[in-house]
Order: C-alpha cells, then sequence, then structure tokens
C-alpha cells in the first residue's frame, strides 16, 4: 500500500481542519508567519472554505495517504490571468511532521501537478515563510522556483521579527 494521493472527500474534513491547525502551531515563531496567519492564511476552522472548494470546479482539494490514512491535503484554486490563460495557486499544502519522510507530500505534489496541467494551467504558484529551507527545497524538487518577493517591516512591534 504505503503512500499514496486522492482527491478529498467531505468525509476528510475533520482531519484536514486538525492538519491545518497543527500546522498553524508547529509556525509559532518562524520568521514571517505572524503577518502571514493575519494576512494570507485561510479562517479558521478552515472545513468550510474546504468543503466549498471540494464542490468547486475551479478549486483542487487531495489528501496524502499513508496506507489509507490521511497524514497531509494540499488545496489549489484555478485563478484567471489578465492575459486569458490560467495559473494554479497552491493555498495550503500540509503534512503532518512525523509523515513528512515517507512520500505522501509527493505523491500529493504529482497529482496537483497533473491535474493542473491537465486543466490548461500556465504554472502554479505557492508561498513559503523565509528561512523555512524544508518546504522551499521541497517545491524547488518540482521545479517551483521565486518570482517575487514581498517584503515587509512591522511598526507596531520591532521585534515581531515578520521581516
Amino acid at each position: 500500500m504505503g503512500e499514496a494521493a486522492r482527491l478529498a472527500t467531505a468525509g476528510d474534513l475533520p482531519i484536514l481542519d486538525a492538519i491545518n491547525h497543527g500546522r498553524r502551531a508547529e509556525m509559532d515563531g518562524e520568521r514571517g508567519a505572524a503577518m502571514f496567519l493575519a494576512r494570507e492564511a485561510s479562517p479558521k476552522p478552515v472545513t468550510d472554505e474546504l468543503a466549498a472548494a471540494i464542490e468547486d470546479e475551479r478549486s483542487l482539494v487531495v489528501v496524502g495517504t499513508y496506507d489509507d490514512v490521511v497524514f497531509g491535503y494540499g488545496y489549489a484554486v484555478i485563478e484567471p490571468l489578465r492575459d486569458g490563460t490560467t495559473v494554479a495557486v497552491l493555498r495550503h499544502f500540509m503534512v503532518e511532521e512525523e509523515a513528512r519522510a515517507a512520500g505522501i507530500g509527493e505523491a500529493m505534489m504529482n497529482l496537483i501537478l497533473d491535474t493542473t496541467r491537465a486543466a490548461g494551467c500556465r504554472g502554479i504558484d505557492s508561498t513559503a515563510l523565509p528561512g523555512d529551507r524544508e518546504t522551499k527545497n521541497f517545491f524547488e524538487s518540482f521545479g517551483l522556483k521565486a518570482r517575487m518577493l514581498v517584503v515587509h517591516r512591522a511598526f507596531e512591534d520591532e521585534a515581531d521579527d515578520d521581516g
């Protein structure tokens, strides 16, 4: 059996919310995490957003499993561009820490890439926090490279380390 990826179902939503909650906790103290959680991250709980995405033909929600047990998920949206083409935007991509070396992320990413390529997307975008070398290296192994950097300076709490 081993690692695999499949489309998510409504029955997966409770575990996807738990995985999302765990990753948010894991991010505590990472550079850029506080601003990411305040601005870009989906509102908690993510079950409503993911339930709608599962039903939306312009969205893709996949789960990564090991022996049929869900250990991760990815959520991408196909967005139109001004030139009439589309790009896939990977909004969530999470694998539980204890399962990260098992090939689950690779199985999910391959399914996402194959599906969005077949949908006619011209590419795929995602994000990684500054200093999160593991995530950056993972995405680079699939050919994703930085195309733009967002820079930030916190005013209220200079020790916030969101820069």
